[in-house]
């Protein structure tokens, strides 16, 4: 068996070198994009943090499958699987708003074991390891306690397709009328990490993609929050076949509001 703490300190260490290369194409005047799809973009900063994380890869852990957004599976037949986002946020990266990051999990056997999500202009490195707890930046996290969904701060995102984003927007016309307040922050994995550290209550996605949340839905359970799909099964990025999904409806939150939401979706 691979020793987890040091993948996690690998992971740290990738995802530390990537978010410092992303920080640099921030501070320039000027962001090179196009679309992808209608509702996304790419940038040269996600494929340029990809490339970073997949050589860090290819030198320490050739043998390892690797999942990315940008260039997808690579060959290599594994029961280890790194998960990666280069770039979660694109659009805030795009526009200059400083919430973005770099999200790196390893699954094991469809589990996940290690997650990290480095936050580069807030030096925010949240991590987890399957049954040793979450952290951020070395102190324990616990998600919050606040049992009432009106005294609750609750974030979304969505998925890029049409129906994810109606969909979005239907459940946020309804949950900011009945919370305190309902938010999207443009990056799932950071939407999670805030979970994971009691900052919001809860965070819902129509259309979740496997890169966004696989370090993110380790850091919430290890924090003892919830993540299910609108069905209230446990969310995993594989079907029942152990295809990797491309889009996943998901709810993390506390656990303590998570049925109250699951009635409304």
């Amino acid at each position: 068996m691979i020793n987890n703490m040091t993948n996690l300190d690998l992971a740290r260490a990738v995802a530390q070198a990537a978010g410092d290369f992303l920080v640099t194409r921030f501070n320039k005047k000027k962001v090179d994009w196009q679309l992808k799809q209608r509702h996304e973009i790419v940038t040269k900063a996600d494929t340029g943090s990809e490339k970073i994380i997949l050589g860090w890869f290819k030198k320490y852990t050739p043998a390892f499958s690797v999942l990315s957004e940008e260039s997808g599976f690579n060959k290599i037949k594994s029961d280890y699987l790194w998960v990666v986002d280069p770039l979660d946020g694109t659009t805030n990266f795009r526009v200059h708003n400083p919430l973005f990051s770099v999200s790196i999990a390893l699954y094991y056997k469809r589990q996940p074991l290690v997650g990290v999500v480095y936050v580069p202009y807030l030096k925010e490195t949240y991590s987890a390891v399957k049954g040793r707890g979450a952290f951020l930046n070395g102190r324990r996290l616990k998600v919050s306690m606040t049992k009432n969904i009106k005294k609750s701060f609750l974030t979304y995102c969505h998925g890029s397709e049409s129906k994810h984003v109606k969909q979005a927007v239907e459940l946020y016309k309804y949950f900011k009328l009945n919370s305190i307040d309902m938010r999207q922050l443009g990056s799932a994995a950071i939407e999670l990490a805030w979970v994971a550290a009691g900052r919001v209550e809860s965070l819902v996605i129509p259309g979740c993609k496997p890169w966004d949340a696989a370090a993110g839905i380790l850091l919430v359970r290890e924090a003892g929050g919830r993540v299910t799909d609108f069905n209230n099964k446990e969310w995993s990025i594989y079907d029942k076949s152990n295809k990797v999904l491309s889009n996943i409806d998901l709810l993390a939150t506390n656990g303590k509001i998570h049925q109250v939401i699951l009635n409304k979706l």
